[in-house]
Order: structure tokens, then C-alpha cells, then sequence
């Protein structure tokens, strides 16, 4: 069963990706709308991204599908790791915030059965400043190599596409 929607989800993103490498936009207004959709993705903003990443890419005309494709591509897997690196770049940045300390909220999380509504507002408010700052240092860090990827990949699929026609 858990292979099936593995299999799902890999197949769908083949699918879009494939569809995004047939556009006929400039190779580097797909890798710029792909590289804001993978900032946004990695922004503390979960469950808005796709929101957001239509906005930006209506106010700066970019294509909706690639920057969509672009926010969707942190999947829920991999939050964990995006938000709990950018929680320690941001702590690195700001240091002792308000006394918060990373080691310190890993371990209320990790021995914490149940956390209440207060104790979850409380640890946000003293932890989203590094937070913000540490989303958007990997956000521009992702995009940046996202950018890069996509506009070499895109330029040597259009090269071998022109070759063959």
C-alpha cells in the first residue's frame, strides 16, 4: 500500500517536471518561476505556499504551474529537516533570542507527550524570528541552486531538442 503511493506521488512528479521541461518560455523565466516557487516552499509559512507562490507569481507574471511545481516540491517528509535547519541557522543568527535555545525546544518537543495550545504559541513566539531568518536564508540558498539546476538542465534539453529537429 505504502509502495503504491510512493509510486504515486514519483510518477506525478514526473509527470509535472516533464511537463515543465516541454515550455515555451525562456529557459530562465521557468528556472526563476521554479526557483521563487522552492523559496516559497521553504518559508514558515505551511499549508499557505501554494497560496503564496500563485500571488507571486501573478504580481511578477511568472508561469502559476512552474512556481506552483516549485512550492510543492518540499514535501511534508522533508519539512522536518527544512524547518529544524533553518531553526538553527536562524538561532546561529540570533543568538540566545529572548533565552531561547534550540537544544533546549528539541528536548520539550522530544519529552513532551502532550504539548497545549498555550505551550505551542509560546514556543512559536519565542522561536519566529530565527525562524524566519533561517527559512529565508535556505529558501534563497534552495532557490539559488534550484535556479542554477533548472536553467542548465532546460538549456541542454532545448540544445539536444534543437539538434534532432
Amino acid at each position: 500500500m505504502a509502495a503504491a503511493a510512493v509510486n504515486l506521488v514519483r510518477r506525478a512528479f514526473v509527470a509535472r517536471l516533464s511537463a515543465v521541461l516541454r515550455l515555451d518560455d525562456p529557459p530562465w523565466r521557468v528556472a526563476l518561476a521554479l526557483s521563487v516557487g522552492v523559496f516559497l516552499s521553504c518559508t514558515p509559512f505551511y499549508g499557505l505556499q501554494t497560496v503564496l507562490s500563485l500571488g507571486v507569481a501573478t504580481i511578477f507574471r511568472l508561469n502559476k504551474a512552474v512556481t506552483v511545481t516549485g512550492a510543492w516540491l518540499n514535501l511534508p517528509w522533508f519539512a522536518p529537516l527544512v524547518y529544524g535547519f533553518a531553526l538553527r541557522i536562524g538561532a546561529f543568527v540570533v543568538p540566545d533570542l529572548q533565552g531561547t535555545d534550540v537544544a533546549a525546544i528539541a528536548e520539550r518537543l522530544r519529552t513532551s507527550s502532550s504539548l497545549s495550545a498555550a505551550n505551542v504559541i509560546d514556543l512559536l513566539r519565542s522561536v519566529s524570528l530565527a525562524l524566519l531568518i533561517g527559512t529565508a536564508a535556505v529558501g534563497v540558498l534552495a532557490g539559488a541552486v534550484t535556479y542554477v539546476a533548472a536553467l542548465l538542465l532546460l538549456r541542454r534539453r532545448r540544445a539536444a531538442r534543437t539538434r534532432h529537429v
